[in-house]
């Protein structure tokens, strides 16, 4: 992109954010005094007709929808070199996804954060218009007058009216929050396939885990103990894969979720039982955070000495015993889930069946390795605990360039063991690797794993 100071009016301060198909700005409206937001088409797909069309079509939803409770459109236009841009109202406290990098929330903050921008949601289907990729990142924060925080609907890239959406629709939506109708070429949706997003962000700032695949979700109340019945029944059921089990409205679960949270059940947890609980919640289902598919490995070489793998950059690889390399995720992390700077790191996770990973009561042998270039990662994973399991101490590792201290849990739900650690070069600098080792029976692999590791 060339270099851009102005756009008309709006004087560009700094870059919030950039998407598949375009940058968001932060600028000052000049004439009004005001922060705003402005969305320019990217260079790269000013050529494309269709892309142009789809990226004017979000500010018309966005404008037709006509809420307060979705982020308003106030202008729209075009740069000297023909791409379009549109202006919003800037949201300045952040998104759900930011909230989640800077700690888990209380429970009541939690259920009430889901309730409001389920009724975001809903007024976006009242105005005619099914969103279809509703996740923590498109869920904007900004502070109103009394010092509240309002909940805001963004980026209707992927949404379509709810007369196109009941045709022939392609594969939509971002993993995790996808229900399973959207997963690929189908005969059409409905509002309530953001419904089953909301359980989505719901069930992640509860548990602080990303969920599983439909059908195959770990009830929250395994990843979060204590959590109130009624709360794990409500997300369940906005999970559903089967639309027709599902809440029937995004406002009627939102009703749901603020009884929740106003019942006493909910309002005696604290912040930091929430962040030990849903801190192990996360590392618990780290493999869930590896973006990207999963490939199945069954096939792959294997010889005495294991199965080597590495991420989809090639800057981290391990080996793992060869019963344990039947599947893989390779396209990184983020390393928000340990609370630490937001981002997308080299990273892979393997096992025998990455689909029950996050639950610890499963038979599941496998490693998941992330690289970290930023942060005292060492220090946030000694924090870490892991309900149901009980801690058998730590010690020094030391092989080749790495060292570290291994933690290691025995007696899991299940009778599974865990291991993790931080490599950490000799010179004690960076990149740092997070390594998180399930085992299940036979001879302990931790040694031999971890003197695998290599970085480039």
């Amino acid at each position: 992109m060339h270099s851009l100071e102005r756009i008309g009016r709006y004087r560009l301060e700094r870059r919030l954010g950039t998407g598949a198909f375009g940058t968001v700005w932060l600028a000052h409206d000049d004439e009004l005094e005001a922060p705003v937001a402005v969305k320019v088409l990217a260079e790269n797909w000013s050529h494309r007709l269709d892309v142009r069309e789809r990226f004017l079509a979000e500010a018309r939803l966005l404008r037709k929808a006509g809420s307060s409770r979705v982020v308003q459109v106030y202008d729209i236009g075009e740069l000297p070199d023909g791409r379009p841009y549109f202006v919003m109202e800037y949201a300045d406290a952040g998104t759900l996804a930011d909230l989640l990098a800077a700690g888990p929330l209380p429970l009541p903050e939690a259920l009430r954060l889901t309730a409001l921008a389920a009724r975001s949601a809903h007024a976006l289907h009242e105005a005619g218009i099914v969103h279809r990729d509703v996740k923590p990142s498109n869920v904007l924060l900004r502070t109103a007058p009394d010092g509240t925080r309002r909940v805001l609907l963004a980026d209707l890239g992927l949404a379509k009216s709810l007369a196109q959406a009941s045709g022939l629709t392609l594969a939509a939506g971002s993993a995790g929050y996808r229900p399973p109708e959207q997963a690929g070429p189908g005969a059409g949706i409905d509002a309530r396939a953001d419904v089953y997003g909301l359980g989505a962000v719901g069930y992640r700032l509860v548990t602080g885990t990303v969920p599983a695949e439909p059908g195959e979700v770990v009830r929250p109340e395994r990843l979060r103990p204590g959590l109130d019945p009624g709360v794990a029944r409500a997300l369940m059921r906005a999970l559903e894969p089967d639309r027709e089990r599902r809440w029937p409205t995004a406002e009627a679960f939102a009703d749901e979720l603020d009884r929740l949270a106003s019942a006493p059940a909910a309002a005696v947890r604290t912040r930091g039982r929430s962040r030990t609980v849903a801190l192990a919640a996360a590392v618990a289902a780290v493999a869930v955070a590896v973006a990207g598919a999963v490939f199945a490995l069954v096939n792959r070489p294997s010889s005495a000495s294991g199965v080597g793998v590495e991420d989809a950059t090639g800057r981290i690889a391990v080996r793992v015993p060869d019963g344990w390399g039947r599947q893989l995720r390779d396209s990184g992390w983020d390393p928000a889930v340990l609370g630490l700077p937001a981002g997308h790191e080299p990273g892979l996770a393997v096992a025998d069946d990455l689909t029950r990973w996050q639950d610890l009561g499963a038979d599941v042998r496998g490693v998941f390795a992330g690289l970290s270039e930023h942060g005292d990662v060492t220090a946030r994973v000694d924090a870490l605990g892991h309900p149901g399991c009980h801690y058998d101490g730590a010690r020094a590792y030391t092989g080749g360039r790495w060292h570290g201290r291994i933690r290691t849990w025995s007696g899991c739900p299940g009778g599974g063991r865990l291991t993790e650690t931080v490599l950490v070069p000799a010179d004690g600098g960076q990149p740092q690797v997070y390594v998180q080792i399930r085992q299940h029976g036979g001879d302990d692999a931790t040694d031999r794993v971890l003197g695998s590791v290599r970085v480039t």
